[in-house]
């Protein structure tokens, strides 16, 4: 998962290219990426194979330092969700300055950070077309459809057996 300028986020891209089974939310342009987390997390469905409802609850959440608050690493580890969000800078500097009392650095797995470029190439992609780039819609439903349209192109012009 991650955030951009335009306000879209997106969970699950792969191989560079928006996926099938996408969940994008958009929000408006100018707010934050990090308050919308804990409401993308909420709307994950992860289909099974075969039968049963789907998983609501992925392995692991990758996510850039926007992402590294407390409230958002407190609701992953309330839902037993590793998190692979590297730490502010400022962040480490406080827990440090409190001694003892800062608590131990949360774990980051730098392996698992670098599939993330995946989820960048999707946006990069998706940011070739000019409308999704620079958020000329008004209407979140609006700027919804055209992100739909340039993920409908790309899988189209690049299609995957």
């Amino acid at each position: 998962m991650t955030g951009n300028p335009a306000g879209k986020r997106s969970a699950g891209p792969a191989a560079g290219r928006p996926p099938r089974s996408t969940l994008p939310l958009t929000s408006e342009g100018q707010h934050g990426d990090s308050p919308r987390f804990v409401p993308l997390m909420d709307a994950i469905r992860i289909p099974r194979r075969g039968l049963g409802r789907p998983r609501r609850r992925p392995g692991r959440a990758m996510a850039d330092k926007a992402y590294s608050s407390r409230a958002n690493r407190a609701w992953l580890r309330r839902h037993a969700i590793k998190a692979v969000i590297p730490v502010k800078e400022d962040q480490k500097k406080h827990r440090r300055g409190r001694g003892r009392a800062g608590g131990r650095p949360p774990a980051f797995d730098a392996s698992w950070y670098k599939k993330r470029n995946t989820v960048e190439r999707c946006f990069s992609k998706l940011k070739q077309f000019r409308a999704v780039a620079t958020r000329c819609d008004k209407r979140e439903r609006i700027y919804q459809g055209t992100i739909d349209v340039a993920s409908i192109s790309i899988w189209l012009r690049d299609p995957v057996p």
